[in-house]
């Protein structure tokens, strides 16, 4: 990594660090007040919230760090926030279908679930093309720490699954409060007085966002929604809530160490003066990936049932023999988390898209067939065996890619 990745990435993991190991501490405490059922319940309901929430804001956002001028991206910040009501409140329709259909009694939560998530996305990337790297992470300490701390209280109140989404919510919300500041320049209201014609000809100028990055995002989250839908159809909301909680803990350190990579390679790709430079920094970021994933990788294949059994209590016992058997996927998937970016600084985006559309199909292939012959645990172990290979063909393309698009670079 070079000297400024390197420190951007350390004061992000500093706050990463931080604002996981509430969650991660409190895990015992959480699964001891709540029983799998509600957290099936919860984790259902939050996935569709996830999936709306992340692109809330078509994945504008995401080309805030592109916009050289302050006057660029205040125009991108107008368009960010018109799209994320318009979702929210479109929202609210998947939420009376949710209640309808599937009995959902807490659904009316959903639309402020995608508040909170997009709002704090959104924001997120606003203090990252400032390069304001400290607030956040002191953001994301508020986001990840309180919400689970939020949780663990409502949970004592005997609050059940209501308890375990307004944790979330709650520290969506205080995180989008902090990096709200400052303001993008002339103020909120000067940006909501945008005219019309500017924020289309703004949205011609990023139609690679929407076109491309918010179908794979979508695709993305969809895949946690879909694999909840088919376990809880299944096996019942009880196994629903193993997978939910073993994916939780299991894809922590992707999000600790993965998020602050990602956050900190995104500009530093754009500012990468040759294509050769750009290809080693993201090679170099594999290797460091790489290092730190195997042997997490070995930990769960060795001893993944007994840390659970231990950490969360015998009724959690079960998720311990997921973790092993989705240990290679994890491993994998640590390495794969941060380098999402890549395809976002090379305009790769097209080619992004296909490949999540034969990843898709790929995990849900494992899914369904490990299910069939053998239960939630074959279930584990097909995606293990299936993802193998995509990932491995996935890191191959990014080490050799050739098409290094100039505007890319510095």
């Amino acid at each position: 990594m070079t000297a400024p990745l390197l420190h951007a990435t350390l004061t992000l993991l500093t706050g990463n660090v931080l604002a996981n190991a509430l969650p991660l501490l409190l895990g015992p405490a959480l699964t001891r007040l709540y029983a799998p059922d509600a957290f099936g319940q919860y984790a259902l309901l939050w996935a569709v919230a996830t999936n709306l929430g992340v692109i809330a804001c078509a994945r504008y956002e995401f080309a805030l760090p592109l916009e050289k001028t302050a006057h660029g991206a205040a125009l991108l910040m107008a368009l960010c926030a018109r799209l994320l009501l318009l979702v929210t409140a479109a929202s609210t329709l998947v939420a009376l279908a949710l209640a309808w259909h599937q009995g959902m009694a807490l659904a009316w939560l959903l639309p402020a679930g995608v508040l909170a998530i997009g709002t704090a996305q959104w924001l997120s990337l606003w203090v990252t093309r400032a390069q304001r790297f400290a607030l956040l992470s002191t953001a994301r300490l508020v986001q990840q720490g309180g919400g689970a701390t939020l949780q663990v209280l409502l949970g004592l109140l005997k609050a059940g699954p209501l308890g375990l989404l307004l944790g979330p919510i709650a520290g969506c919300l205080c995180a989008a409060w902090l990096l709200a500041r400052p303001a993008p320049r002339g103020g909120w209201r000067r940006m909501w007085r945008q005219p019309p014609a500017r924020l289309k000809a703004m949205a011609a100028r990023h139609r690679d966002f929407p076109l491309y990055n918010t179908p794979h995002a979508f695709i993305g989250a969809l895949q946690d929604t879909l694999t909840l839908l088919l376990i809880a159809a299944w096996a019942g909301d009880a196994a629903a809530g193993l997978w939910a909680l073993a994916l939780r803990y299991l894809k922590a350190p992707a999000t600790l160490l993965g998020g602050a990579l990602s956050q900190a390679l995104y500009p530093q790709l754009l500012q990468a003066r040759t294509a050769d430079a750009a290809r080693a920094l993201v090679r170099r970021s594999m290797l460091a990936l790489t290092a730190l994933a195997a042997p997490l990788a070995a930990v769960l294949l060795l001893w993944g049932p007994d840390l659970f059994t231990w950490f969360f209590g015998a009724a959690w016992g079960d998720a311990g023999g997921l973790a092993r058997a989705l240990a290679l996927y994890i491993g994998l998937h640590f390495i794969a988390s941060p380098l999402s970016v890549v395809t976002l600084a090379w305009r790769a985006q097209p080619w992004a898209l296909r490949l999540s559309l034969v990843g898709q199909l790929v995990f849900f292939a494992g899914l369904g067939l490990g299910l069939y012959h053998g239960g939630l645990v074959g279930a584990a172990w097909g995606v293990s065996a299936a993802m193998a290979a995509y990932f491995l063909y996935y890191f191959r393309a990014l080490a050799h890619w050739s098409d290094v698009p100039h505007e890319s670079l510095a």
